[in-house]
């Protein structure tokens, strides 16, 4: 079942069980993965756009819960904190450090004669291939520790 089926599916449930906050951040969710689709005049988008869009919410979302956080805003605090729990819901596992690293040291292979040449071109490679299983900025720290280790 595809991402957007599920949260679909959710929606309803949730719409059904009267739960309000599940319902509302799925509505949220869909309408950004609505906006994406127009944006990108797709009728259907695949998991990895999907996934996209859920790890952007989810930045944002972390950004607003910090500075709920500086600003001691518990009621908010409270509400980041639930929506994310329910964003979670719909994200991938992310990979374990050692497993990131070996596909790191997987794709640097594959990638030799380039890595030689100019090692931070493979980092855009890196990103690319993994940046729908995880975040690309933990892809670019954990290259920089395998090139500097």
């Amino acid at each position: 079942m595809s991402i957007i089926k599920k949260l679909q599916s959710d929606q309803l449930i949730a719409l059904k069980q009267g739960d309000k906050l599940k319902l509302n951040t799925i509505r949220y969710i869909l309408s950004k993965i609505k906006n994406k689709q127009i944006e990108l005049r797709n009728n259907e988008l695949t998991d990895a756009e999907v996934i996209g869009v859920l790890r952007k919410i989810k930045k944002e979302l972390t950004e607003s819960l910090d500075y709920a956080k500086k600003t001691n805003r518990q009621e908010i605090i409270e509400e980041y904190q639930n929506q994310l729990a329910v964003l979670e819901n719909y994200l991938p596992q992310e990979m374990s450090e050692t497993q990131l690293k070996q596909e790191i040291e997987k794709i640097i292979a594959e990638n030799q004669e380039l890595y030689l040449k100019n090692p931070n071109a493979v980092i855009g490679i890196c990103v690319k291939k993994l940046g729908s299983y995880i975040d690309p900025a933990r892809v670019v720290q954990a290259f920089r520790q395998i090139t500097t280790a």
